[in-house]
């Protein structure tokens, strides 16, 4: 395959990204070779969900089923959720407790490891059948992944060639990751979203730190969110991975957003039944009431308030993908603090104040873009390169989302001098 196989971009720079890409069925193939089965670290669960030996939770990269488990020595593993012998679902529940895992088709039966130990009817009925001479159980056990473990976060990867996980994300992602989820987690809520749109569509989304205030009317109303207020974006060093963040300021100057005349920004004086759902706790003690955390490819930490929660991004096809959200609070929680998260989680899920909005523009986009192979999109906001700015009126994250992706799917490192970094 020609290493540089693929849709052809404008130029080398990073401000035109062809609508193809979010259009093209052999892009999305080739995607699953250099980028889902590629050099990246991918989200597969929290470690408290496979709490102790046997404990199993199917979760997925791309649009491989992937099993992860405890094994019986205390050890995470991660494997392809497909039997060897003739490509049977395995686990057909999201989470559980086994001593083996069992095939439904055929009763082949593995491991907490993946490794084969049984085949039903292996040496034949009565003397007869059975599997060949040739057949060694060894060879057939369950695709194995590399797994690693990051504050509380298991980690799979298909490739040898992928960096340990503190290189992969870079001191200052590690950081704001451990800023959210550095002590003891529990899980307070789930729910999975179906978007109609291109998985690299809503990391877009998740990147674009200057529409919130701008698409979300709850955000400016109540004043969560706007640039007027002090913010800014961190990137890492390659540019795939990025933090924006906000401190909440209802004194704010906001006539910026006056002079715009934005549809975000209308005089009425609305107030809410219930303040306590924007009303929230400095559990960090930095004033931070907003940090959105997008690691390429495909997982978002998010912190609004004390809304804490991961999401994963599950690509199922050229133009739809599955959004999974894990509610979060820490295992330190009081009733109050689990009642105040449960209540703030309102504002994002598929029908959040918030996230509601987002999962009908990205498919407003999808819808958009058919038939125009031929033209780009514009992100040319903060500028043209990729760093990291102490303001988020920019589209600085989304340009190094498309630097990583196309180090990843061209076949080299690129551009060969990196990202342009922001001074100290």
């Amino acid at each position: 395959m020609d290493d540089h196989a693929g849709v052809s971009w404008p130029s080398d720079e990073l401000t035109h990204i062809p609508y193809k890409l979010y259009t093209d069925a052999e892009q999305y193939a080739l995607e699953n070779e250099r980028i889902f089965k590629g050099p990246v670290w991918h989200y597969l669960c929290l470690a408290n969900e496979v709490p102790e030996p046997g404990s199993f939770f199917a979760s997925g990269i791309g649009e491989t089923p992937i099993i992860v488990t405890r094994d019986e020595t205390g050890m995470i593993n991660a494997m392809v959720n497909r039997c060897a012998h003739r490509g049977a679902l395995l686990c057909m529940e999201r989470r559980g407790k086994a001593k083996l895992l069992s095939c439904v088709y055929h009763n082949w039966s593995y491991d907490l490891k993946g490794n084969l130990r049984a085949v039903a009817f292996k040496n034949g009925v009565k003397g007869l059948g059975g599997m060949s001479p040739e057949f060694e159980m060894e060879k057939n056990g369950l695709r194995k992944l590399r797994v690693t473990e990051f504050s509380g976060l298991v980690f799979g990867t298909f490739s040898d060639a992928t960096p340990p996980i503190e290189d992969y994300f870079g001191p200052e992602i590690c950081r704001c990751i451990k800023r959210v989820l550095g002590r003891p987690l529990k899980v307070i809520g789930r729910n999975t979203q179906v978007l109609h749109s291109n998985w690299k569509i809503y990391m877009e989304n998740v990147k674009d730190s200057y529409h919130a205030s701008i698409l979300h009317l709850f955000f400016t109303t109540f004043r969560i969110n706007r640039l007027s207020t002090k913010g800014g974006i961190i990137m890492s060093p390659e540019g795939g991975h990025h933090v924006s963040y906000n401190m909440m300021d209802t004194t704010v100057d906001n006539a910026d957003y006056k002079d715009q005349k934005l549809r975000a920004d209308k005089e009425g004086g609305l107030q809410l039944a219930d303040p306590t759902l924007i009303e929230g706790v400095d559990e960090n003690g930095d004033g931070i009431t907003l940090q959105i955390l997008g690691a390429f490819p495909t997982f978002i930490v998010q912190q609004i308030q004390n809304a804490i929660a991961v999401r994963q991004v599950l690509p199922k096809g050229v133009d739809q993908c599955e959004l999974v959200w894990t509610y979060l609070g820490y295992e330190s929680d009081d009733e109050e603090m689990t009642a105040r998260r449960i209540k703030q989680g309102n504002l994002v899920g598929p029908a959040g104040y918030i996230s509601l909005e987002d999962g009908a523009v990205v498919a407003f986009v999808q819808r958009a873009i058919q038939g125009v192979d031929e033209d780009s999109e514009v992100v040319m906001m903060g500028g043209t390169n990729v760093e990291s700015q102490p303001y988020r009126t920019t589209e600085t994250s989304i340009r190094g989302f498309w630097q990583k992706y196309r180090s990843l799917m061209e076949g080299a490192l690129w551009p060969s001098n990196g990202p342009k970094q922001a001074a100290e």
